[in-house]
């Protein structure tokens, strides 16, 4: 059996209310006040390339 991969919490993340966690493998985010909530699954990498030469934008 493969070990689980584990969440951890981003080191951008305050204690108010801007919270989010990286899955370990970098292909997920999600919510770190809601963990049973809905995550964003995407490789990670790619989506932080993405946003800073403007792809994504609001």
């Amino acid at each position: 059996m493969s070990p689980r991969p584990t969440w951890r919490k981003s080191t951008r993340s305050t204690n108010d209310q801007s919270c989010v966690e990286v899955l370990g493998t970098l292909t997920a985010l999600r919510d770190s006040k809601n963990t049973t909530g809905p995550t964003l699954t995407t490789h990670i990498p790619t989506l932080i390339t993405a946003i800073k030469s403007g792809h994504v934008t609001n």
